[in-house]
């Protein structure tokens, strides 16, 4: 996995979420909240979450075969997916559930103190673990702010640490509000309550980073910048006067494909076309290093043609020409 992909943000996260998920359940044991309860499947969730993350970027970098000739950069989306998943129904799910039977059962808290300083270390271990991801973050991230960069993010991995360890963090939030409520008005009830809430939160979480890593898996193009790096790379002024039209797809977090129709003269020979269209994605893979898949056709500009977008044979009815 390139370092783009949070490798180092996955690592601290899967630390960190196995160490708190055990301290979690002893805690649970010892005092019988439902809270602590659902914060330690909420955090064993998480560790498996981030071993997929992990197992996804190990086969991504499986090289192309004849059944698969664009790779398999694809396979990072399709983990991060099932993370998705596997949050909203082991995480949010369960929460749900233990919260409504808790707010029906309720029980008083035993041994007070073993939830509440678990509840405080994890704050601390999850803060690390979410300051990790938020620098590892800004050293991709420019000047996009938050919620743009989560949902324009090509590399899934970062945007999905960082909503992990930010609901991580408020679930925590919600648990210590529900165990100490629960405490003060002697009513169980409020554990139960902060437990529906964590679950709530965790279906939202899940709900988001399904949404945006369904767009991943259906294909997204090139960001703004990097599309006009390619126009401007492909467009020599000599042989290449114009781009017809153009289409990019990220084959993975890294790697993008680029296919374009280029204007050249009438009276070129075919040895200075095939000359310039060398020449054309080698300035393209210049500008833009992850284009790693260059498909030029040449042809003859037609302001018709480039009104009219890519071949009508590109699109379901289409009959070319």
């Amino acid at each position: 996995m390139s370092a783009s992909g949070g490798t180092k943000a996955i690592v601290a996260a899967l630390g960190a979420n196995l160490a708190i998920a055990a301290a979690k359940f002893v805690a649970f044991l010892f005092s019988g909240s439902s809270s602590m309860l659902a914060e330690s499947v909420h955090s064993l969730a998480d560790s498996g979450n981030q071993g997929l993350l992990l197992l996804g970027g190990k086969k991504a970098q499986r090289e192309a075969t004849p059944q698969h000739p664009f790779g398999y950069g694809r396979e990072r989306y399709i983990y991060a997916f099932l993370v998705s998943i596997v949050l909203f129904s082991v995480g949010g799910m369960f929460a749900v559930y233990e919260g409504y039977e808790k707010i029906k059962h309720p029980h008083e808290i035993e041994a007070w103190y073993w939830p509440v300083g678990v509840l405080v270390f994890a704050i601390i271990a999850e803060g690390f673990s979410f300051r990790t991801a938020i620098k590892e973050s800004n050293e991709t991230r420019g000047s996009l702010s938050w919620s743009q960069f989560v949902r324009r993010a090509k590399a899934p991995e970062l945007p999905v640490v960082l909503l992990e360890d930010l609901g991580a963090l408020i679930g925590l939030v919600l648990a210590l509000g529900g165990v100490g409520l629960a405490l003060a008005t002697d009513d169980g009830v409020w554990d139960g309550v902060g437990t529906l809430c964590i679950g709530v939160l965790l279906i939202l979480i899940a709900l988001i980073l399904a949404v945006e890593t369904k767009s991943l898996l259906l294909g997204e193009a090139a960001g703004t910048e990097e599309v006009a790096k390619i126009r401007t790379a492909i467009v020599d002024g000599d042989t290449v006067t114009s781009v017809i039209h153009m289409r990019t797809l990220h084959l993975g977090p890294e790697e993008l494909l680029v296919a374009a129709k280029i204007a050249v003269e009438h009276d070129d020979t075919a040895a200075e076309v095939a000359h310039a269209i060398n020449a054309a994605e080698a300035r393209i893979r210049e500008a833009v290093p992850i284009a790693r898949v260059i498909y030029l056709e040449p042809d003859i500009y037609s302001a018709a043609e480039a009104a009219a977008g890519p071949d009508p044979a590109a699109t379901p009815g289409g009959t070319g020409h």
